[in-house]
């Protein structure tokens, strides 16, 4: 493991910085989604700063390490800056965002030293963490494969398909975890195509299947140090109760913020409410 376990306070006021962040890189490049972006920075920094992701920045492609599949590939915003501060890239990287002479683009791709995968077309990611999963297997790693999908990209049929073959290849090595943020690109996620409940419905398809509040840190941190480092038998999903938007009233639940964009006065008055 390459960061240290740090204490819930140090985690909270880690996940403040990277919703910042996020928004800053949202002011340097408007096509960012950046409400897609903000919903699930408690469970990036828990998974980074809490001490269990095995990694090595300065060697992206070392073979022992976890596996990170960002599925919904417009919601990574807010992964650049954990990268940065992790070391795979330097920080100066981060205001060039959206320009010819940057790799991070709107939507990463698998260029970007400590992105495994390019995501722009929704609803793979699982498919391929499930590959990835059953090959580590087979090679006898100890790596796991931990794949991110949003609530409306659970929508894409190939999603289910790969719900399917986990169980039944035993990859317990495969943690899927949902980013339940309750609002997809043209609305409230109840209107469009309602899911509810993952945790039945993924419990039926033979997956160990848990429920958390996804902003609060104590609990994110806790539950998925004992999930990751404690695996069963079977595949594991994560649903992360999430706000879309989160912590910036310009953008939580109000069913287009998906392609909202925030001016550069509204950045600066998000920035402020977010600090303590």
């Amino acid at each position: 493991m390459s960061h240290r376990q740090e204490s819930p306070m140090e985690l909270s006021a880690k996940a403040i910085w990277v919703r910042e962040q996020t928004l800053l890189l949202h002011q340097y490049a408007p096509g960012t989604r950046v409400a897609s972006s903000l919903s699930p920075v408690e469970f990036l920094v828990s998974l980074y700063y809490g001490g269990y992701l095995r990694h090595r920045p300065q060697e992206p492609r070392w073979a022992g390490r976890d596996r990170l599949i960002m599925s919904k590939g417009h919601g990574l915003v807010s992964l650049y800056p954990i990268l940065a501060d992790c070391g795979y890239f330097p920080m100066e990287e981060l205001p060039k965002i959206a320009t010819q002479q940057s790799y991070l683009g709107v939507i990463p791709d698998a260029g970007i030293p400590g992105v495994e995968t390019t995501n722009g077309a929704l609803g793979h990611g699982l498919g391929v963490g499930a590959g990835m999963a059953i090959a580590l297997k087979a090679q006898g790693s100890q790596a796991r494969v931990c794949v991110v999908c949003g609530d409306g990209e659970m929508n894409e049929g190939s999603v289910w398909e790969a719900i399917m073959f986990a169980p039944k290849h035993g990859l317990n090595n495969l943690m899927l975890v949902i980013d339940d943020n309750k609002i997809s690109m043209l609305g409230f996620q109840r209107e469009i195509l309602n899911l509810s409940p993952f945790v039945d419905k993924l419990s039926a398809f033979g997956w160990d299947c848990h429920r958390l509040d996804g902003h609060d840190m104590a609990q994110v941190q806790t539950r998925m140090q004992q999930l990751w480092l404690n695996p069963g038998q079977r595949p594991c999903a994560v649903v992360l109760d999430t706000v879309k938007g989160k912590g910036v009233a310009a953008l939580e639940n109000r069913a287009l913020s998906h392609v909202l964009s925030l001016s550069h006065d509204q950045v600066e008055t998000a920035i402020q409410e977010l600090r303590p």
